[in-house]
């Protein structure tokens, strides 16, 4: 199927989605949030996805939205941006983040506001060496959406995500790496090829338990320690029941290379 917004394909067990307005930066509109949708959708539910890789076309990521939708003409009404928040890019991020299966983003160039933040959600983050991340909200009077304001204190404390969502510095990828909001930085030329080689290394890999271990962080912060102790044996007790517990169980008692379903 052909979209305006995006590319989309599947392949070795990977699902590449590519954003594909690079003459906007791959800011979002609402067209394009729907094909994301559908696409992100497609992915979670589609059993010979094992892992998706998330990446833009052109020389930025995702500069958030295309503000083209934002413009408010002399006399008219303020768009109703906490709608667009609502039905936009709370989707997009739960899709990201609770998708039993592992997300790795390649940041190619710019990422800023949503951008930033979309990249952020997801579970690895590789960036190119001349990729930054901005969290540019504060320039024009917002707040860090996209689930800015849960992820950036958790990543980078306190003190640096007041900063970041205040000062709107950008920051290299190097100090991205640096402050602990991303996993690898890699030179412009090999970013595509390191991350596919990761996606479908991993699509390779017991991904129901990468989905369980996406639950337990998830639940992590607002947990108690007795009450995540709890969902630990019950995510473990899960896990032991799987196809791939007792795959790679078989498969070391054997010394041979096991063969995972992700289920």
């Amino acid at each position: 199927m052909s979209y305006n917004n995006i590319e989309f394909a599947i392949g070795k067990g990977v699902a590449v989605l590519k954003l594909n307005r690079p003459d906007a930066l791959n800011s979002f509109t609402a067209e394009m949030h729907g094909e994301v949708r559908e696409v992100l959708t497609q992915a979670a539910t589609d059993k010979t996805v094992r892992a998706l890789l998330l990446t833009g076309n052109g020389r930025g990521f995702c500069a958030g939205q295309d503000l083209n939708d934002r413009a408010v003409a002399p006399g008219e009404a303020a768009p109703d941006l906490g709608d667009s928040v609502e039905k936009y890019y709370n989707p997009l991020i739960r899709l990201l983040t609770t998708m039993e299966k592992p997300v790795i983003c390649a940041v190619n160039g710019v990422a800023a506001g949503a951008g930033a933040n979309i990249a952020l959600a997801c579970d690895i983050v590789i960036a190119a060496r001349s990729a930054s991340f901005i969290e540019s909200f504060a320039k024009l009077g917002l707040i860090p959406d996209s689930g800015g304001t849960w992820h950036l204190p958790r990543l980078v404390g306190m003190a640096r995500a007041k900063g970041l969502a205040m000062l709107g510095p950008r920051v290299s990828a190097e100090q991205a790496l640096a402050w602990g909001m991303i996993w690898q930085v890699v030179e412009d030329e090999q970013l595509m090829s390191t991350a596919l080689e990761l996606a479908e290394q991993m699509a390779t890999q017991p991904t129901r338990g990468f989905a369980f271990t996406k639950r337990a962080f998830a639940a992590a912060a607002a947990n108690t320690l007795d009450a995540q102790l709890e969902l630990e044996k019950e995510l473990m007790r899960a896990a032991g029941k799987t196809h791939d517990y007792k795959e790679g169980v078989a498969a070391f008692l054997a010394k041979r290379a096991p063969v995972y379903k992700g289920e």
